[in-house]
């Protein structure tokens, strides 16, 4: 791929003109794609600052790049005008510390946490893992106690925990983050799956759509709709209710954490998981409306559409 004399000078520039730089689809605030996620929440751990390139907004950086370093793939890392690599080689030295130090930061902690593995939990993960062939349980968490589990091949830097006959395998970051968690099977009306429940977190209240309207009525309650813009162009969200996409987690974890909040998608399955986001970051009055706007529509306003 060859490389044209005018973007070889704009790379040049930018990369001359910042230490650290992330070639990347969408901004730090808002990355547009997984692999670019993942590299801005492992950058977000160890520095207060660096400086992104939108790809998506500017094709001729975004081919001249992968000319410029023979790298192929977006994200892209660079120190110092120097190509460290992409997502996975930015995990894979994260993990093993080689990013701390790069960075000039201090040695990652890598003591494994103590978690619990309730045995609803336990059973459901061997259950699921049965057939698993050469690979581990691995659990991320997120700075806005997020969390996602996922069967992968194990990392020679992983962080391991034990609990109730099973491993767990951590980053240095999420294992600082679960310590004291207890991981859960929860069974509901909507659905089942393994939850999380953070040292010190509220538990979630339920709320019916009957109470919500009475609640919405009173003005006693923020409501947050987490449905993603295809859900929401099916069904508008209610009037009251203020938009997770738009406004942003961050904006949200803002508020104050007494603030009464009550959490609403589709049919109450990831708002459950939403709401108990909220609760891991230290809100102390959060409801899940049961149901969600499926039950709003069959049960309250059958002019809302259902889909």
């Amino acid at each position: 791929m060859s490389l044209d004399t005018t973007t070889r000078e704009r790379i040049e520039t930018l990369l001359k003109d910042h230490r650290v730089v992330l070639f990347m689809k969408g901004n730090r605030q808002q990355p547009m794609c997984g692999f670019s996620a993942a590299a801005t929440n492992t950058l977000n751990e160890l520095l207060p600052d660096y400086y992104t390139v939108n790809v998506l907004d500017d094709p001729e950086i975004r081919e001249g790049i992968k000319a410029y370093g023979e790298w192929p793939t977006i994200p892209q890392l660079y120190v110092e005008g120097e190509l460290v690599g992409g997502a996975d080689i930015i995990s894979q030295m994260y993990g093993s510390g080689e990013l701390h130090a790069l960075f000039g930061a201090a040695a990652p902690d890598r003591t494994p946490p103590e978690i619990t593995i309730t045995d609803a939990a336990a059973e459901a993960i061997r259950q699921g893992t049965a057939n698993a062939q050469g690979v581990a349980l691995h659990l991320e968490i997120g700075p806005d106690h997020s969390a996602g589990f996922q069967l992968a091949p194990a990392g020679a830097h992983d962080i391991v925990a034990h609990a109730n006959g099973l491993e767990v395998h951590f980053d240095p970051a999420s294992a600082q983050r679960a310590k004291g968690i207890v991981i859960d099977w929860v069974s509901t009306v909507q659905g089942e799956g393994l939850s999380l429940k953070f040292p010190g977190a509220q538990e979630i209240k339920s709320l019916s759509v009957q109470e919500l309207q009475a609640r919405l009525a009173a003005g006693d309650i923020t409501l947050i709709d987490v449905r993603p813009a295809a859900g929401r162009a099916q069904a508008a969200p209610l009037a009251q209710a203020r938009v997770l996409e738009d406004e942003g987690y961050e904006s949200l974890a803002g508020l104050p954490k007494d603030t009464p909040l009550a959490f609403i998608c589709h049919h109450g399955i990831s708002s459950r998981g939403m709401a108990e986001r909220f609760a891991a970051h230290g809100f102390s009055n959060v409801h899940n409306v049961e149901g969600g706007m499926d039950a709003w529509a069959r049960e309250v306003d059958s002019s809302v559409p259902r889909y």
